[in-house]
């Protein structure tokens, strides 16, 4: 290859028609959607970065960018290379010897490890010469990489674009750590978007010399186009044979004056929480409400003896408060140090070394070769049995020790403001029962590389149960119900609060706190029936040809096989968000595709309860619905494969095989029943809102993400009017139909 150096007057001329290399960067990276890594998966539109466009025109740039089937033989061997340094750099602890100069960021430690690579300058002198004279500024590298590859100015957005989406897996990660990273606290290696790009070009520039070929490539894409609009024909049957039977039966249903309920109990407005709650119903005079399971407290939790900390809160959200768990002795009392977790973190890094060291897998397999297999042989075969040794062992380390948790950075004004906020939100104002319970959910599985993403995404892809535990607390303090007393919010002093997480795998609650009380005590056994009533109804949608005689063991199985491809369905199915009073929707069985959001429009008067709604719950629950969309409708491209063939890289992230791009989306058991039958359907949200027009009207036209995603028909919005239950339906020039 021309390795030549840049004259004088080249250069002067290149930047005199030089575009603006961070606009073209920004307008590039814009295309591409976050991916946050394993260990709290995060729902996200994978045309996130286009949504700017009407669907229509999305959806052929989506095509465009995205769902290239065969890109240029040159372009795969640079993602082969690129692959492999993004592998060693981003490594989170399973390389077997990590990559030196990480600290130094990704173009410097990279830039000095390059020459080194024969793959890359395959051996040849001035390739090697180039590669050790690259400037140490990245703006440099990549004007004279431009430049070598005879890039025009007005070409390059273009170009760095096909540099991203050629390589969309890795490029969405970049956008995570680049720009979501900061909620989950920091990492050691730093990366900037301008290094990435340098290095993909570098690359580039070494191994096709006439990567400008990839503009002419690109130009004819569309001649392929897979998300065309006879696809989006296809999503308006499914949209009309789904939307209108349930707006019709919402408009028949009538809306009743709330009763003296038994008990409250507060679920997430996850989809998997609709069909409980409906279970839970059948068992006892029960109230049920929808609220986001992070319940309005935007915090950081962090354990002061295993060290992790993460945020607790919807990604749209920054945590503003740190809380504390810490473990607790017999006694009860905060323990600081534990002994016991010290011990099984030191024996577990040195498994893990003598794992992953190249010189020692082979004698840990011949010293713990028997043991091991014996072990595999029992979670393979005995699942339960494995299960219950497994909790034994832990419960004598003490694994499964009680923790305390502690809120003091949250000022008392905070608390107040965030209890009221909450209750407000929900609905649950008045006729306050002797019991409310604030439900968070998690799930629980064996070797699933997916397991966060079954887990609560109001809580950034973790368990819910936390925040439920810090906001029942919150309102058990007698100064705290005086002073919403104070601003017209009387609870009454024997109301007791408490928390609890529904295990959505299992069906099993838990409930955290004192439960010696009666009331408490009939609630566990009622939730013991729900579980047996909707264990029964999700095993016929999991197991569609087989009679199964046990559903709840059945359930449980799933979650302890480690062979098991679908322990759920996660949230697969889900169509409709409905903000409204339960009594709206408690009749119907909505067979678990609604987010359900209580909400009273008499006690917003000003729009600011359904504003925050609308713009984080519905937002998030878009993110959702979009995500399942488009992994259904191309599972290669946007989705996460085979799980069969699957394999962790890094500990943050799926390749197919051991060297593809980064699969960002679900994998196909999470959406297909089978190899050919589709268990998701493929349509877009549909929020449905029991509120006055003019209320709704004046929200919409004050927030421009709602005008956005309204306008470009990514989801749709219908109004009930609670005067008399008629139906209108906002149309893509923001105006109302009477339906």
């Amino acid at each position: 290859m021309d390795t030549a150096p840049i004259t004088s007057a080249e250069k002067t001329e290149h930047e005199k028609n030089a575009y603006p290399l961070n606009d073209c960067l920004r307008l590039s990276f814009k295309k591409i959607p976050p991916f946050w890594p394993l260990k709290n998966l995060i729902a996200v539109n994978p045309l996130q970065g286009l949504e700017d466009l009407p669907i229509e025109e999305a959806f052929e740039m989506g095509a465009l960018y995205f769902q290239q089937d065969h890109l240029p033989t040159p372009m795969q061997l640079i993602n082969r290379e690129s692959i492999k340094w993004l592998q060693v750099f981003f490594d989170e602890g399973q390389a077997t010897i990590p990559m030196p100069l990480r600290k130094d960021g990704l173009y410097s430690a990279w830039r000095q490890l390059a020459i080194y690579d024969q793959k890359l300058h395959r051996n040849d002198k001035k390739s090697q010469e180039w590669l050790k004279k690259l400037p140490n500024n990245t703006e440099e590298a990549i004007a004279n990489c431009l430049q070598r590859l005879e890039i025009k100015p007005s070409e390059i957005e273009r170009f760095l674009t096909l540099m991203l989406t050629t390589l969309s897996g890795w490029s969405a990660y970049i956008k995570y750590r680049t720009q979501w990273s900061r909620l989950d606290g920091a990492y050691l290696y730093p990366i900037s978007e301008i290094d990435y790009i340098a290095f993909r070009l570098i690359i580039t520039c070494l191994l096709w010399p006439n990567a400008k070929d990839l503009l002419k490539w690109h130009s004819v894409g569309l001649d392929n186009n897979k998300l065309s609009q006879n696809t989006l024909e296809k999503i308006q049957v499914f949209e009309s044979s789904y939307q209108i039977p349930l707006l019709k039966k919402l408009a028949a249903q009538s809306v009743k004056i709330s009763h003296q309920p038994k008990a409250q109990l507060v679920f997430c407005i996850d989809v998997r929480s609709e069909p409980f709650r409906r279970a839970l119903e059948k068992t006892g005079n029960y109230d049920t409400f929808g609220f986001a399971g992070f319940f309005g407290l935007p915090i950081e939790l962090t354990n002061p003896v295993t060290g992790l900390s993460f945020a607790s809160c919807p990604v749209l959200i920054s945590p503003k408060h740190q809380v504390k768990e810490s473990p607790c002795s017999n006694t009860g009392e905060v323990v600081h140090d534990d002994p016991c977790y010290q011990r099984m973190k030191t024996l577990k890094q040195i498994y893990q070394s003598l794992k992953y060291t190249f010189t020692t897998p082979l004698a840990l397999v011949e010293t713990l070769g028997i043991f091991c297999g014996a072990w595999m042989a029992l979670r393979s075969f005995f699942p339960g049995v494995s299960y219950t040794l497994k909790t034994k062992m832990a419960d004598l380390l003490g694994k499964h020790r009680a923790t305390t948790l502690s809120f003091e950075d949250i000022p008392f004004s905070e608390q107040c403001h965030y209890a009221e906020n909450a209750l407000k939100m929900m609905g649950l104002t008045n006729n306050f029962a002797k019991l409310v319970v604030f439900c968070g959910h998690g799930s629980s599985t064996e070797n699933n590389a997916y397991a966060s993403s079954l887990d609560c995404g109001a809580c950034g892809g973790r368990h819910g149960g936390n925040n439920a535990r810090v906001l029942a607390d919150i309102l058990n303090q007698k100064t705290v119900k005086e002073a919403l007393a104070v601003k017209g919010l009387f609870i009454p002093t024997d109301t007791y609060f408490i928390a609890a997480e529904h295990n959505t795998t299992t069906d099993e609650v838990i409930l955290y706190g004192d439960t010696s009380f009666t009331l408490i005590q009939e609630l566990q056994q009622d939730f013991e029936k729900a579980r047996i009533i909707n264990c029964a109804t999700r095993v016929k949608k999991i197991i569609q040809h087989k009679k199964i005689t046990r559903p709840k063991k059945h359930m449980f199985l799933r979650s302890q096989d480690w062979a098991q491809v679908r322990p759920e369905w996660g949230l697969a199915g889900n169509a409709a968000f409905i903000v409204g009073p339960r009594n709206l929707t408690e009749s119907l069985d909505l067979e678990g595709r609604a987010f359900l959001h209580s909400y009273d429009w008499k006690q917003d008067y000003n729009g600011a309860l359904l504003t925050n709604i609308l713009t984080a719950p519905m937002v998030v629950a878009q993110w959702i619905n979009t995500q399942y969309l488009f992994s259904t409708l191309d599972n290669v491209a946007f989705g996460g494969g085979n799980k069969i063939t699957q394999n962790v890289t890094g500990k943050f992230a799926v390749m197919q095989g051991n060297a593809s791009d980064l699969m960002t989306g679900l994998p196909f058991q999470s959406v297909y029943e089978s190899h050919t039958q589709k268990y998701h359907q493929t349509l877009r949200l549909m929020t449905v809102v029991y509120a006055p027009c003019a209320l709704i009207n004046q929200i919409v036209n004050k927030q421009s993400i709602l005008q956005k995603l309204f306008s470009n028909g990514w989801l749709s919005l219908v109004c009930m009017t609670p005067e008399d239950q008629h139906l209108y339906v906002l149309q893509r020039d923001l105006t109302w139909q009477n339906l």
